[in-house]
């Protein structure tokens, strides 16, 4: 006799698996995400980390939280830096009058570019760390990685060069203005004109202003290049 719960018995044995295929969102998310990377950071111009719509976040699944990787270290890299346009306005001299009355403020610009610096780099290393511990299959982990790359290596990277290049366009100042406090006998500052009475100190005097132009150069070319990185011009 042909056995009536045979059918019923291999229907149940196979929902599971029709169940767990369907179930299993794993592929259409891991889709979506790499398509995601790809089309709106790997393949735009300059560092764009645009915010997660609701729709976009459901359709990435547990992936959003490796995005998030990447949304964290921007929003504190942001944080981080945010001071540093007030700070080169309010303390980049622009006469030597202005370097003599801002040392105060050059000093204190200084350590607040130690504290960027700090900042900066513990937030990489929380990005790394959490980064090296993301499981990937290998095709989301190579697109993955260039988004990494972009938006958190390279613009941490760059700005952790430009803070040096700061810091020494600020020493060069103090230098000048530590050297007028020394010779002030010989030197007087009316305003813009400055007159120096004492030919060796006024070559030693505009040495100091040599070395300072040449570390405004050298910081204008990393901002320049800094703007290419975050604009992708």
């Amino acid at each position: 006799m042909k056995s009536l719960f045979r059918p019923f018995l291999l229907l149940v044995a196979a929902l599971p698996l029709v169940l767990a295929a369907c179930g299993d969102k794993e592929p259409e998310q891991r889709a979506a995400f790499i398509q995601y990377l790809q089309t709106r950071i790997v393949d735009k111009p300059g560092v764009r980390v645009p915010k997660l719509t609701d729709e976009e976040q459901k359709s990435l699944g547990d992936y959003a939280s490796h995005y998030a990787v990447i949304t964290d270290f921007n929003a504190g890299m942001d944080a981080a830096v945010k001071p540093l346009s007030g700070i080169i306005q309010k303390s980049a001299p622009r006469s030597l009058n202005d370097i003599v009355t801002r040392r105060d403020d050059m000093k204190a610009a200084q350590q607040s570019l130690s504290d960027m610096g700090v900042a900066l780099k513990d937030q990489q290393t929380k990005a790394d760390a959490a980064h090296a511990q993301l499981k990937q299959p290998a095709d989301l982990k190579t697109v993955y990685d260039k988004a990494y790359e972009k938006t958190v290596s390279l613009p941490a990277d760059t700005f952790r060069d430009v803070l040096p290049q700061l810091n020494a366009t600020f020493d060069s100042g103090l230098k000048i203005a530590d050297y007028v406090e020394a010779h002030k006998t010989q030197i007087e500052i009316s305003g813009p004109i400055t007159k120096v009475n004492d030919p060796a100190v006024q070559a030693e005097l505009n040495q100091l202003l040599q070395n300072l132009n040449d570390q405004a150069r050298n910081l204008q070319q990393a901002h320049t290049r800094m703007q290419a990185l975050m604009l992708g011009r």
